[in-house]
């Protein structure tokens, strides 16, 4: 799996709690994580949708931070951008005449499941404002 969706969209988050009040430009944020634009404005209406982020248009426009990075965990910002499973998907079509395979997706959705409640439990004990202190 080579899925960067949530360190972009956590770099992202990092970028806007160090400069709260500051607006910043995709092209800006875009050259931080080196990485094009069209990237950062694709997680950027995400973490729009999640009320995470604000921005507005114009000469001096962009975006910024929407709450304090205290009131922020980490699971926020994985919800956020969350598309598909971590573990990834299920067989498409396992042979129903298997022991196996009649199964397997049935079990494997439980497991999926548990492991994204474990994920949503430990990121919800991180603070996306102690994240960021690590860079001062």
């Amino acid at each position: 799996m080579s899925n960067t969706r949530f360190a972009t969209a956590i770099h992202i988050m990092t970028l806007l709690a160090k400069d709260p009040q500051e607006w910043l430009t995709s092209d800006w944020i875009a050259g931080s994580i080196n990485v094009n634009p069209v990237i950062v404005r694709k997680e950027l209406g995400n973490l729009k949708k999640a009320a995470l982020v604000e921005s507005r248009q114009g000469k001096d426009g962009g975006v910024r931070i929407s709450k304090n990075a205290e009131d922020i965990n980490v699971a926020e910002i994985y919800e956020a951008i969350k598309s598909a499973e971590i573990l990834g998907k299920k067989n498409q079509k396992p042979n129903p005449l298997c022991a196996v395979g009649k199964d397997i997706n049935k079990n494997l959705n439980l497991l999926f499941s548990e492991t994204d409640g474990l994920v949503l439990q430990f990121l919800s004990n991180k603070k996306l404002s102690d994240f960021t202190s690590q860079f001062d």
